[in-house]
């Protein structure tokens, strides 16, 4: 009897730690696919998600989306504070001239109509000043308006192929050599052929423009099935004040520019589910890199 009594209270030990196991990995396959619903949302930039805070994991899940929201936050309010700023800059640049050259002409005209200023010259610079802030407009409205990509499958190195005979003439100009080196055999990207050569273009005029000699084009599959492409020069070095704010439109380090080059590449890649970065910039190297997923 009493090895019968042993034998029952084992055999429920054995189950109710059977069970208790069985809920256990059902659970934390449950706090996984949760896990892996929030990477997904983060990485799509999605925010509006919630967990019910009936357990101390889903809590814990909420407040790293919180952190990651009051980050975004941040980080969007200070991208729109740069960006009213660069605005306002090239704006009151352009209408200031304008309103006090207006002013002079208007105090300098007599009664009879006479002026000491040379009022044809006056027009002519309101003109040009005019003209140069219609051309600000229209570059603002091509970057607020990058087309949605019509993807295909492309050939990277038929790709490249196509990039460096479009710079071969401006880089022979300035003394340069580009390059293609692939770390591997046909490797390919879905997207869209003209938006992805745009900002490779722009790219390699970059470093041409910042005195490269050198340019060189790598691709390669990362360990998530990423392909990474890299863009890099022996250029000058962007400085360290602006390496944060090359991509805010309308901030250029160029006497000549408008400043969208690479604020349009960022939303080109954006619209591609991928990523453009730089990477390093210093005496040695400048490095851009465009990620695929």
């Amino acid at each position: 009897m009493t090895f019968t009594l042993w034998h029952i209270i084992g055999v429920a030990v054995i189950v109710a730690i059977v069970m208790a196991v069985i809920a256990t990995i059902r659970t934390r396959q449950k706090d996984i696919k949760k896990v892996a619903y929030m990477m997904d949302a983060l990485e799509d930039g999605e925010l509006n998600f919630r967990f019910q805070e009936n357990g101390r994991f889903n809590r814990t899940l909420n407040r790293i989306r919180t952190i990651f929201e009051k980050q975004r936050q941040a980080h969007e309010q200070d991208s729109w504070t740069r960006l009213i700023r660069v605005l306002t800059h090239e704006i009151m640049n352009t209408v200031s001239p304008i309103a006090s050259l207006s002013d002079a002409m208007a105090k300098s005209v007599d009664e009879n109509g006479h002026s000491e200023l040379d009022i044809k010259a006056g027009l002519e610079t309101i003109s040009d000043s005019s003209k140069n802030l219609i051309g600000f407009v229209q570059t603002y409205r091509q970057l607020s308006g990058v087309a949605k990509p019509i993807r295909k499958a492309l050939d990277l190195r038929e790709l490249m192929d196509s990039v460096i005979a479009l710079n071969s003439e401006y880089a022979a100009s300035c003394g340069a050599v580009c390059e293609y080196r692939p770390e591997g055999d046909d490797l390919m990207i879905y997207a869209d052929e003209g938006q992805i050569s745009q900002i490779l273009i722009n790219l390699v005029k970059n470093a041409l423009q910042a005195g490269a000699k050198r340019i060189y084009i790598t691709a390669k599959m990362g360990k998530d099935d990423d392909v990474i492409i890299q863009v890099a020069n022996d250029g000058e070095p962007i400085p360290v004040a602006a390496q944060e704010q090359i991509f805010i439109p309308f901030y250029t380090t160029k006497k000549e520019g408008s400043g969208i080059g690479l604020s349009i590449s960022r939303q080109i890649m954006r619209n591609h589910n991928g990523t453009i970065e730089l990477v390093r910039s210093d005496a040695k190297q400048t490095v851009f890199e465009l990620r695929f997923r």
